[in-house]
């Protein structure tokens, strides 16, 4: 009796459940995973734009301008940078 009840998993259509079963945890896991990577960096784009300093941005009007040429407008830029 036991194994009549329970026999129905060890055919092909309990087999074929488990399988879509752990397809879909599968494809929910990787769904996951994309959607954790390609949100990353658009929190750390809007960091970058929120933490901008005042004073590059004068540098980089000075440099539009025409008041500073090339080279001392990137030495002044790494000095602000780092």
């Amino acid at each position: 009796m036991w194994g009549y009840d329970h026999g129905w998993m060890m055919n092909g259509s309990g087999m074929g459940f488990g399988f879509v079963f752990w397809l879909i945890i599968l494809v929910v896991i990787i769904a996951g995973a994309l959607w954790f990577v390609r949100s990353r960096p658009l929190a750390d784009s809007q960091k970058s734009l929120e933490q901008r300093s005042p004073a590059l941005e004068v540098l980089e009007e000075r440099y539009a301008r025409g008041e500073i040429d090339r080279g001392e407008y990137l030495q002044k830029k790494r000095d602000i940078t780092d």
